[in-house]
């Protein structure tokens, strides 16, 4: 049996993999505050891995990890009116507190993968 070909670890990577998209995506916004006319992007994940997850109640735990892998992050432009003459609306302070939002999640979920890991180690081993 492969320990880490489970739904616990394939949806912590995927997680990992969108709060990094998510980190690159506001460093662009960042780089790009004083480009004229840039609208700022973001990314979404949750709300279409919960609704996929929410159909997949009740399924095997196979379906569940074929919908957890399906599942991928879509960047979006933002529609907030710009308050530049450029046409610009990135909000640097906004963007730079996303930034730092980000690098704790990936932290966190870092630290918590590793955690499984090491309890997994210890099972094993005895």
């Amino acid at each position: 049996m492969n320990f880490l070909d489970n739904n616990m670890f394939d949806l912590s990577r995927k997680v990992l993999d969108f709060v990094w998209q998510k980190q690159t995506v506001t460093m662009d916004n960042i780089a790009n505050a004083e480009t004229p006319g840039y609208k700022a992007k973001y990314v979404t994940f949750e709300d279409e891995l919960k609704s996929k997850l929410d159909y997949q109640s009740g399924k095997t735990a196979s379906d569940i990890r074929s919908t957890i892998n399906s599942v991928e992050a879509q960047v979006h432009e933002s529609n907030d009116e710009s308050t530049r003459a450029d046409g610009n609306n990135v909000n640097v302070d906004v963007e730079s507190m996303e930034l730092a939002k980000a690098a704790l999640q990936y932290e966190f979920l870092l630290k918590s993968y590793n955690d499984d890991l090491t309890r997994l180690r210890t099972v094993i081993k005895g």
